[in-house]
């Protein structure tokens, strides 16, 4: 490999938007995300809830006049 092109690759921590916060490794600092293991349906076995990235759900039901 190459030298001194490859960023570099340190510790840092994922921010989730329920507070959950995850030390990784990672080549950019203090990430933020939507959803993680302790929040997502998937993982929490919570049927009841859907995650609706950037509304898209809100968007395909406006497009096509559904409620």
């Amino acid at each position: 490999m190459k030298e001194k092109i490859h960023p570099q690759y340190r510790m840092t921590t994922a921010r989730c938007a329920c507070g959950n916060e995850i030390e990784v490794g990672s080549t950019k600092e203090n990430i933020k995300v939507e959803v993680c293991s302790k929040c997502h349906p998937f993982y929490t076995g919570n049927k009841g809830r859907v995650v609706d990235t950037t509304g898209r759900v809100d968007r395909f039901k406006k497009k096509y006049g559904l409620q």
